[in-house]
Parts: C-alpha cells; sequence; structure tokens
C-alpha cells in the first residue's frame, strides 16, 4: 500500500493541504464577521471548523520539513524559513493575523534543531510533549511548535496506511465527546484538545475518502498554498465591511465559498501552464537565489517534477 514516502503519498499530502487551505479560509473569514447576535452559522464553525485547520497545515509544514532537508539540507531551508518571515511580514501591512512569521519564527528556532536529535520516536514525544503545553498555555498559535514535531516524526517514522481507519475512529469519538465537554463546562483547555482531535479526525478521514475526483479539487490548492492562503486574507480583508456588516452570516460562506471556487480553477488553470504556483515561484527563486524556469514545456505535464515539498 501507499506509505508516506512515495509520490502518490505527496500528492495526497497535496490534496490534504488543499483541505486546509480551505478550511482556514472559511475560519478566518468567519472571524472577522461580527458574532452578536450568534446565529447557527457562528455555533456550526465554532463547533465543528475553528481550530481544526491550522494543525493540519502545521503537521504538514512539518512532513514537508522533512522532505525539504533530506533534498537540499539545513543552509537552504535556513534561506527558506528566512524568507517565509519576509513574506509574512508583507502580509502583516494588511492582515494582522497573519502566521507566516510565525511559521519561520517556529521552523528556526524548532523544527531546525529538532532536525539534529536522533529522529523517530524521540521527536515524537517532544512533539506531544510541547503540543500539550500549548494546550496548558492557551492553544492558538502556540500549537504550532508542537505540530510541526509531530508531523516530522510522522514522516520520519512513515507510520502504515492501516492505521488510518482505527485513527479515524479514535480521534472522531474523541473529537464529539471533548466537544460536548468543553460546551457543557465552558473550560477553553478542553475545546482546544477537542479541536486537535477534531484536526486528527478531519486528517485521516480526509485520506481515506480521498478519490482522484476530489484529490483533483484539492490538489491544486494545496500546490498553491502560500499564493492561495496570502490572497485568501487579501479577499478577506477587501470584504472586511461587508462581512462584519451582515448579522445573518451568510457573507462568510458566499466570501469564502467564491473565493475557493475562483482558487480551484485559478489553480487547475496555472499548473496546467507551469510548475509552481506564483508565490511558490519567487519563494523558491529567493530561497536558491537564482533563476528558476517555471512554464511547462508543451507535451511534457506528464513528466513534470515533483511538487515542491515546502508549505506555508
Amino acid at each position: 500500500m501507499i506509505h508516506l514516502g512515495s509520490l502518490s503519498r505527496i500528492r495526497e499530502l497535496d490534496a490534504l493541504r488543499g483541505f486546509a487551505v480551505g478550511g482556514i479560509m472559511l475560519v478566518n473569514t468567519w472571524q472577522h464577521a461580527s458574532h452578536e447576535p450568534q446565529t447557527v452559522i457562528d455555533v456550526t464553525i465554532e463547533a465543528a471548523f475553528q481550530t481544526r485547520f491550522y494543525p493540519i497545515f502545521s503537521l504538514l509544514f512539518g512532513i514537508s520539513f522533512v522532505l525539504f532537508l533530506e533534498r537540499a539540507g539545513r543552509w537552504v531551508l535556513l534561506s527558506r524559513l528566512g524568507w517565509l518571515f519576509v513574506f509574512g511580514l508583507v502580509q502583516h501591512t494588511w492582515y494582522e493575523g497573519e502566521v507566516l512569521t510565525d511559521y519561520a519564527f517556529y521552523g528556526l528556532v524548532v523544527l531546525l534543531p529538532a532536525s539534529f536529535l536522533w529522529p523517530g520516536l524521540p521527536v515524537l514525544l517532544l512533539g506531544l510533549g510541547v503540543t500539550a503545553w500549548g494546550v496548558m498555555v492557551g492553544g492558538g498559535v502556540l500549537l504550532i511548535p508542537g505540530m510541526f514535531l509531530v508531523g516530522m516524526a510522522l514522516m520520519q517514522l512513515r507510520p502504515s496506511r492501516e492505521l488510518l481507519l482505527p485513527g479515524f475512529g479514535v480521534s472522531a469519538l474523541a473529537g464529539v465527546l471533548l466537544m460536548g465537554a468543553a460546551v457543557t463546562s465552558g473550560d477553553w483547555t478542553l475545546y482546544t484538545v477537542a479541536a486537535l482531535a477534531g484536526a486528527a479526525a478531519y486528517s485521516t478521514g480526509v485520506l481515506l475518502v480521498l478519490r482522484p475526483w476530489l484529490s483533483a479539487v484539492l490538489e491544486p490548492l494545496g500546490r498553491m498554498a502560500l499564493t492561495n492562503y496570502v490572497t485568501g486574507t487579501l479577499v478577506i480583508f477587501l470584504a472586511g465591511g461587508l462581512i462584519d456588516a451582515d448579522p445573518s452570516r451568510r457573507s462568510v460562506l458566499a466570501v469564502a465559498g467564491v473565493t475557493l471556487v475562483a482558487q480551484v480553477l485559478f489553480s487547475r488553470w496555472w499548473l496546467g501552464r507551469f510548475r509552481y504556483g506564483p508565490l511558490e515561484w519567487v519563494w523558491r527563486m529567493l530561497t536558491w537565489f537564482r533563476y528558476v524556469p517555471n512554464r511547462l514545456e508543451s507535451g511534457r505535464d506528464q513528466n513534470r517534477p515533483l511538487p515542491d515539498p515546502g508549505v506555508t
């Protein structure tokens, strides 16, 4: 069966990354709306989607870190993280909630040092410990370093695909029970743990149900994750007045939905002609400090290189 190191599995991870991009777009749009009076949309997003997608994104960043480290080495990764921080600073000029600077910072202070550790179980235990610390001190962006390490360890251990189904069952049940307890008690720590369980359920569930038609929708989003994340936040900034003024919260669904449809269509069109997304291409050239050909030659689409393992 497929394992983490194979080409097919990398395509699955691109699809999972695209799923996370879509979820982040929905939640980020909703977070810029007024939540009074509370609506069914508010309750649904808070109970089923909020805090589920950044952990998935962070896990994939840790996985991609190992892939890139194997191919390029630490000095290139240092350059890559540095330029990611610059992208984040630029994005911060219109979107204060950006996480690119957090990803670059934690990549530098957590992932690079962890790459010197004995791979596999030690990194996994450290990741679980750092995640537990992140939960206890409030969650949010503090979950990123732990998820980075867990993703790094999973790539090093390369677990069997046969664990997906039991993993989905356990995490889905835990997520539902913990969310019920969190709603009853109002405990934010329980809510964060429930959200992490939900992220695990979504991740394993997507990989279990992934089919060619679904992959064809999600993969382009995932391969152009940086471009789609940045342009998505720009849309939220520009549509902020509309979103905040709508008491029904239907504008949240409309803005997020239209943006994602446009991004899927554009990503598919672009990747039919180019190897890397627009910002991914710029990021790659800055990382290597040289020009990188991007346009696909006619008739060679089937021989295109692997998608860039780097992710934001």
